[in-house]
């Protein structure tokens, strides 16, 4: 798996983007994102993904 093919559970972009978890689930749900990808009930966003989230921030 390559960088583009990344797969991050929120936590995980929190921590990347150095903002609280609470953040990211709130623009999760904000901006009704999708996960794209679950695995074990964890769900996972690639990058293209993240950036969504990140432009939800602002």
């Amino acid at each position: 798996m390559n960088q583009a093919d990344e797969l991050l559970t929120a936590g995980k972009i929190a921590e990347k983007l150095a903002v609280p978890p609470a953040k990211i689930k709130k623009a999760i749900t904000t901006l009704n994102i999708q996960p794209d990808n679950v695995k074990g009930g964890c769900n996972y966003y690639n990058t293209a993904t993240i950036a969504k989230i990140k432009k939800g921030l602002d």
